[in-house]
């Protein structure tokens, strides 16, 4: 990249507003449509296998997230961010929002069953969200028996694991200072279009 380009796409995150650290919040004050934010907090996916070797699947400090009423935030890491290989799927989803998504599997170290469909991505997204273009966001949890997997993953704000969003849908990351009561569970899947390439 050169310098002038690493020039403009500094200038351009810096144009986004920065979230707080560790502030109360409650996700009923959250917008509609989302936001968009960089966050000042480190993020860590760790996968932990079941004799205890940690492996770290993604590490950053230059991540973003994003708010959306009713949902703790879903946070994105920069492709430089991750630390072992993902193999694109051929799911896809559309967001009414940030455009249509992309899914990866990570394959854990040692032989376990494959983590399918818990990461995913924004190859080209909406106007409003440009700057999630090709950044990965993780489920909190990877859905899948740690027995079968050999091992699992866990997601972390600065060195607080998060909490998992109810239902297996959204991606959301509760943290101790997200507050009020959470979209979850089945309710408004219908409201997505799904395609399957």
């Amino acid at each position: 990249m050169s310098t002038s380009m690493s020039t403009s796409a500094s200038a351009s995150r810096e144009a986004i507003p920065l979230a707080p650290r560790k502030a109360e919040e409650d996700v009923w004050k959250y917008p509609r449509p989302p936001a968009l934010q960089r966050t000042p907090n480190r993020l860590r996916v760790v996968w932990t296998s079941n004799q205890g070797e940690e492996t770290t699947v993604a590490d950053t400090t230059e991540g973003y997230r994003v708010l959306e009423t009713t949902h703790p935030p879903t946070y994105y890491f920069p492709p430089s961010a991750i630390k072992v290989p993902l193999e694109l799927t051929a799911k896809q989803t559309y967001c009414e929002w940030k455009g249509r998504a992309a899914y990866h599997t990570f394959h854990p170290h040692g032989g376990g069953q494959p983590i399918v469909n818990r990461i995913w991505s924004y190859p080209a997204p909406t106007d409003s969200f440009v700057p999630l273009k090709d950044h990965f966001s993780f489920y909190a949890s990877t859905g899948t028996d740690s027995r079968r997997a050999g091992g699992r993953w866990q997601c972390f704000v600065d060195d607080e694991e998060v909490g998992v969003q109810e239902g297996d849908f959204y991606g959301g990351w509760i943290t101790s200072n997200i507050k009020g009561k959470m979209k979850g569970g089945e309710c408004c899947v219908t409201s997505i279009m799904m395609f399957q390439s």
